[in-house]
């Protein structure tokens, strides 16, 4: 009986300390649920100068303005916008040649992962497809 109550106060004890932990969306993952939900137009060969660089690593992001460098449907170059308004090219040194034929598939680069554990993403905001009307709700019916 001791050890019944001693579990069931020790449960209670347990439940009323914990705290919920809400989840906090980082900026990479904000931008990624608004490219799932929208879609993306196909990213051609060119210069960007509008893409959004995202560094992670486990739950922190970083989002820099950049440019970009795509040829033949891959990620060839990409710079962050400095404070001054030049650019520095993203450079690292990264596992299993993953910077190499990096594509761009509904906006965002595929991921690239640096010895460092760092998951680098290009994304192309300027991509974005139009928000979607919502449909228009129909009136009750009236008495008339």
């Amino acid at each position: 009986m001791k050890k019944i109550l001693l579990a069931a106060s020790l449960f209670i004890a347990l439940t009323s300390f914990s705290q919920e932990k809400t989840i906090e969306l980082n900026c990479y993952n904000k931008w990624a649920a608004k490219f799932e939900d929208r879609g993306a137009e196909e990213v051609k060969d060119g210069v960007y100068d509008d893409v959004i660089i995202t560094t992670r690593m486990g739950a922190k992001a970083t989002c820099n303005n950049g440019k970009a460098e795509i040829r033949n449907g891959k990620l060839v170059k990409f710079y962050i916008l400095l404070s001054d308004g030049s650019h520095e090219e993203v450079k690292r040194t990264w596992k299993n040649s993953s910077n190499e034929n990096v594509t761009i598939i509904n906006g965002i680069s595929k991921s690239m992962i640096s010895v460092h554990n760092e998951l680098i993403n290009v994304l192309f905001p300027s991509k974005i497809k139009a928000k979607k009307a919502k449909a228009t709700t129909a009136p009750d019916p009236t008495d008339d």
